[in-house]
């Protein structure tokens, strides 16, 4: 079973047991979060997509630890100019692992497209005379 979820604007796809690092979550070392922005779960073959979102389906994780990404470096410059900037950065991250998916719901039908749309005249425009 694996479920995708979002959190801190990204998508993260998960089965039970699994680590993940994602952006820097409100919650101290040790303690349980739980994800509600369930996109779709896998039950066994038995796919449920959101419209958007999974109904009454959550993503149960304990936080393991609270870390820092790579330095990244943010270089500006502009030619010919003696303009110089050099910058680092490291992205606040946490890490978490895993405990349960629950599909709680089903999701929400999709809407059914409109039968076969009417075809438009064709234009009636004059031929250009020279």
């Amino acid at each position: 079973m694996y479920a995708v979820f979002e959190t801190g604007g990204k998508q993260y796809r998960a089965s039970a047991g699994d680590t993940l690092t994602v952006e820097r979550l409100e919650a101290e070392a040790g303690k349980p979060v739980t994800f509600d922005r369930v996109l779709l779960v896998n039950d066994a073959g038995k796919v449920t997509v959101g419209a958007p979102m999974v109904d009454q389906a959550r993503v149960a994780a304990d936080v393991v630890e609270h870390k820092r990404g790579p330095k990244l470096i943010v270089f500006k410059m502009k030619r010919r100019k003696g303009y110089r900037r050099k910058q680092g950065h490291r992205q606040e991250q946490t890490v978490v692992k895993i405990t349960d998916i629950s599909n709680g719901g089903k999701a929400k039908p999709a809407k059914k497209k409109a039968a076969a749309k009417a075809e438009k005249p064709a234009d009636a425009t004059p031929e250009n005379k020279d």
